[in-house]
């Protein structure tokens, strides 16, 4: 009876989540990479499980794709709109792959993994430089991070399995390599899969870890003028209560810079801007309760999604969930105030 190979499932399922991406409306470069991912693995199979030879060669220049779009799909959900030529411009790996390929194939057993290993490095070097993506939706809290922090190491631990393979070969153990493949693979599958969806690739999370920032330091005046101009701004033109806000556009609206915006709300709050706009959210949803709204209605009137991040964020700023807090008759002045909000007791 003829079995599917486990890259051929992979390349079934990515195939899949591009095509569900798609039909949703999802950002062109994710689905870019996930075609990409399932082309790949389309490619092993019929290399490795079929025996079709004469694919052999393409499968190094094609791998080589796949690290410059992760790159591009990172800048693009979470940093900044990359321009068409500084796209072009990544098309140097698998151009210099092919080259190599063709002058002096004994090279891209090296090749390959350092250009995995240098996307790698690079996405998980800017995740670890800032503590607020511009792009990210607020509403994800730290959940974009965490997942790109995920595929930065994948693309190390797949450099990594590219080494042990070409080992594998040069020292007789050729039998070894197909486990390498199936374990990567299915490695693969499921780190592709958690990045495949919309909203967390898109910066809209539905779990979130505590965020991660840097420990505050010595508030400045300046600091203290920012705060004061955006708690201003947001009573003024409460843009908190938008979904899909960013650190961009509330920085734009601002006119500063988006560091500066995010280093002034670390340093005088405690707090990263998600974390910050969060508490905000959390005050006009207990107005709203206040005033006789239920649950839900606050929760999608306050700038929340889903109802897990909401439960979450709820808790952590008055210390019971909704439920229990309108239950209990409290009042939005129970909510830690925003100035105070992040900072450690």
């Amino acid at each position: 009876m003829p079995m599917l190979p486990i890259p051929a499932f992979v390349a079934l399922v990515l195939g899949y989540l591009a095509a569900r991406t798609l039909l949703s409306g999802g950002r062109p470069l994710l689905i870019a990479f996930l075609a990409a991912c399932a082309l790949q693995s389309l490619l092993v199979t019929l290399v490795g499980g079929y025996g079709i030879g004469w694919l052999r060669p393409i499968l190094p220049v094609s791998a080589t794709i796949i690290p410059p779009l992760a790159w591009i799909t990172f800048q693009d959900a979470l940093v900044t709109r990359l321009p068409l030529r500084s796209i072009a411009f990544h098309g140097a790996a698998p151009a210099f792959t092919l080259f190599c390929r063709i002058f002096a194939p004994e090279t891209t057993d090296f090749i390959v993994p350092i250009v995995f290993a240098g996307y790698g490095i690079a996405i998980l070097a800017q995740l670890r430089g800032a503590s607020d993506m511009p792009l990210a939706r607020l509403e994800a809290g730290s959940v974009p991070t965490v997942i790109w922090q995920v595929l930065g190491w994948a693309l190390i631990i797949s450099a990594t399995s590219d080494v042990l393979i070409a080992v594998a070969f040069v020292t007789g153990y050729e039998s070894w390599t197909g486990w390498m493949i199936t374990i990567s693979s299915s490695l693969a599958l499921l780190l592709l899969g958690l990045l495949s969806g919309n909203p967390l690739a898109s910066g809209a999370g539905d779990d979130e870890a505590d965020a991660a920032t840097p420990p505050p330091q010595e508030t400045s005046k300046e600091d203290i003028e920012i705060i004061a101009t955006l708690e201003a701004f947001l009573v003024r033109e409460p843009m908190h209560l938008d979904p899909n806000l960013t650190l961009s556009r509330l920085a734009r609206r601002l006119h500063l810079p988006e560091k500066r915006l995010s280093m002034a709300v670390n340093r005088a709050t405690g707090a990263n801007v998600s974390r910050y706009i969060n508490t905000w959210r959390i005050r006009h949803a207990c107005k709203l309760m206040e005033d006789g709204a239920n649950v839900t209605t606050a929760m999608l009137e306050s700038g929340f999604n889903t109802k897990s991040n909401f439960n979450r964020e709820f808790l952590r700023e008055t210390g019971v969930p909704p439920s229990q807090w309108r239950r209990g008759g409290q009042t939005s002045s129970n909510v830690t105030p925003i100035a105070e909000a992040g900072k450690a007791p």
